[in-house]
Order: structure tokens, then sequence, then C-alpha cells
């Protein structure tokens, strides 16, 4: 994951972002979840900020969207708790996509800034900008 490939992500997801009416925080992360690039859109609240950060942490450290991880972090499920895990930093809602290169996940996308629909589908044209 480049930071021009980075940059080409983000615009793609604030592209969305901006035809659903939904100001947006977008993060990409490489393949160690490590922050590449981010933008805080105009009028996107304070607190997606390090939302938008840990959900594509989430998506790149369990390689899942994070809206999939929620269902099996409910209680009952086998992944019940792993929101306490890794600092608190695990995010169990939508709005992470990991990115892949064929089958193999190079990085992630967070998006944060709207309801969980709007999130989801930011971070997945994000994703297939790349």
């Amino acid at each position: 994951m480049t930071l021009k490939d980075a940059r080409r992500i983000i615009a793609a997801a604030e592209e969305k972002a901006e035809q659903i009416g939904q100001p947006m925080s977008i993060a990409v992360a490489d393949e160690g979840g490590n922050l590449v690039a981010f933008v805080r859109m105009d009028g996107a609240c304070l607190g997606s900020i390090d939302i938008s950060i840990n959900k594509a942490y989430t998506a790149r450290a369990f390689d899942i969207a994070t809206r999939d991880l929620a269902a099996y972090a409910q209680p009952g499920g086998p992944f019940f708790g792993i929101h306490a895990s890794h600092g608190g930093r695990v995010i169990i809602f939508a709005g992470g996509v990991p990115i892949k290169k064929g089958n193999v996940v190079v990085g992630a996308i967070g998006a944060s800034g709207g309801s969980g629909d709007q999130d989801h589908a930011v971070a997945e044209a994000g994703a297939q900008a790349f």
C-alpha cells in the first residue's frame, strides 16, 4: 500500500461520501495495520477521527469487514469480548473494509461519520478504487 494508492482510495471514498451528503473521516492502513493516509472532510464530527483509524486497523488485523466481525462478537458468539482486545482499538460496527490484491489483504480502509450503512458504503467505494 503506497501513499499514492492510499490517496486514490481516499479520493474515491470522499466522492462517495459527497454523493450521499455525509461528511466522513477516512483512514487507510497498510498491510501491517499502520496508518498510511487520513482525511477528515469538512463537517465530519471529531469523534469520527479515531474511530475511522481504528476501523481500518480492525479490518486489517482480522482481515474481515468490521460489520461482519460484529456478528461474531455478539454475546454467545465465538468472538464475544474481542472489542476489548488490542488496547481498545477493535471496532465491531460497520465502516472498516480490508483491501485486497487478488486474494491477499494488503491494507484496509475505515470510514466514520454517518450511519453504519453509510460508513460501509464509503469504505467499500474506497476499497474498490484500489
